[in-house]
């Protein structure tokens, strides 16, 4: 692990300088084959620092394949954060999808020139990127093309569902558990969800359930604004009437978005595609209530903090037009990458050395918790500031910290947790105790006169 993180506008710079002269042939929209052989492309130029896999498959059939950035591809180090990029969730949204394969391509090439900002991300930490969740509905999209496509064709997938009204519907049973003082975090899937879902969602949430995910964007079109939870309204919905949703890290969501939205060019001065967006940021339900989205989901059931990015006005814009979105948005997907790194992180052992997986991290004052990994292993986002932190679990004494975050990089916070005695062991334990008050006053001849023993205490057979 290297050390020396720093904020992200002091690390700008090498990137600033980087591809100013871009080739407009260099960018193309990818068909499914095309980016394909485009992600195996990078794999084989960068073989020792990537890996493809695929998450599961579209109803039609196409892979959703992954490329992972990694200086150990395929294993998860810990207090090495994983983090996330998921393009074309709708599939008629096509810019994120080339800004994810590009920023794959620009990856490879920026740690092979030795850029020792991209360097120190891929060494520490663990990128996966998803360039198309919705292959099938891009599919559709693509066959009109550019010029010709309509605003709604090739949205949904193959029967036409919206995937990002598709994840199950957590925000009800959190709402209904803010009155109850009920659960916070990770909360329980619905009976037989299995079947509830289209193929594309329920490839990603096992895609969760896999990996220990902290942080992640899912990148969409048709406005240009960062849009961060709640997605769903706690009110019922009021013709002509949107409501703020804050989630328990308001705060923290306002600082992500906003550190994306200043990175790019034009994203923070809020007037795009004719709409005002305040920096360039928005809550989601304050912008419009929405049910089953999927950055809810990643809050509510992992211990993933997502946004969704608006990226631009046009869904399918030119391939002409792609050049300037990349350099629009290229330092803003590293800025934000590098937030991953930052607020707390540690492990947590037993009183013997041993990880202890999902135990539950604390913060006093944000009613939302964090679980450790299978490796004992816990990253918590959370803004500068002074902090107590409690870690517990099942079965241990409860342990608690105070820790003050910086601005840098995340401050380590290690928790011993002790094993609380059972009923057997303490029940054994006196009796070990009671046995060894008899054979030290064995000479005494009124046994039942030791001051240790209540009255009548029956010393046989102890």
């Amino acid at each position: 692990m290297q050390k020396g993180w720093t904020l992200p506008w002091l690390c700008a710079l090498p990137l600033g300088l980087m591809g100013l002269l871009v080739s407009g042939s260099d960018f193309q929209h990818h068909r499914y084959e095309d980016m394909v052989r485009a992600l195996f492309a990078v794999q084989s130029e960068c073989p020792y620092i990537t890996r493809i896999y695929s998450i599961g498959h579209s109803v039609e059939g196409r892979h959703l394949y992954v490329l992972e950035f990694s200086d150990n591809p395929g294993i998860h180090e810990a207090l090495e954060p994983e983090f996330k990029y998921v393009g074309n969730m709708h599939g008629n949204e096509v810019l994120g999808r080339e800004l994810l394969i590009k920023f794959s391509q620009f990856l490879c090439e920026e740690y092979q020139a030795r850029n020792q900002r991209i360097v120190r991300l891929i060494h520490d930490t663990r990128i996966h990127i998803l360039p198309s969740m919705n292959p099938d509905g891009y599919e559709v999209a693509a066959r009109q093309g550019p010029e010709f496509n309509g605003y709604l064709v090739g949205r949904g997938n193959a029967r036409e569902i919206d995937l990002n009204r598709d994840f199950p519907d957590l925000n009800a049973l959190m709402y209904y558990y803010e009155k109850t003082k009920g659960r916070n975090h990770h909360l329980p899937l619905p009976d037989n969800w299995e079947h509830q879902v289209e193929p594309e969602t329920l490839a990603v949430i096992k895609w969760m359930q896999n990996y220990n995910f902290i942080l992640s964007a899912n990148l969409h079109g048709g406005a240009v604004v960062a849009n961060y939870p709640f997605d769903k309204s706690r009110d019922a919905r009021i013709r002509g009437r949107t409501t703020y949703s804050a989630t328990p890290d308001d705060k923290i969501f306002k600082k992500l978005a906003r550190t994306y939205s200043y990175a790019h060019s034009w994203m923070h001065k809020g007037w795009n595609c004719g709409d005002y967006f305040d920096e360039g940021i928005t809550n989601g339900a304050s912008w419009y209530s929405l049910s089953k989205g999927m950055q809810d989901f990643n809050y509510l059931y992992t211990n993933c903090f997502e946004i969704t990015l608006e990226l631009s006005c046009d869904k399918f814009p030119p391939a002409s037009a792609l050049p300037r979105e990349w350099l629009g948005n290229r330092e803003a997907l590293v800025s934000y990458l590098e937030q991953v790194h930052h607020g707390i992180k540690g492990m947590v052992y037993d009183v013997n050395n041993n990880p202890i997986g999902n135990a539950e991290i604390s913060v006093a004052g944000i009613s939302h918790d964090v679980t450790t990994g299978v490796d004992g292993d816990y990253f918590r986002l959370l803004l500068p500031g002074t902090y107590t932190v409690t870690a517990s679990a099942p079965g241990y004494l409860p342990s608690t910290s105070t820790v003050t975050v910086g601005p840098a990089e995340a401050i380590q916070v290690c928790f011993c947790l002790h094993a609380l005695l059972s009923q057997r062991n303490i029940s054994d334990k006196f009796r070990f105790s009671t046995k060894n008050i008899f054979f030290k006053n064995k000479k005494n001849k009124n046994k039942n006169k030791n001051p240790f023993l209540p009255k009548n205490f029956p010393l046989h057979g102890v």
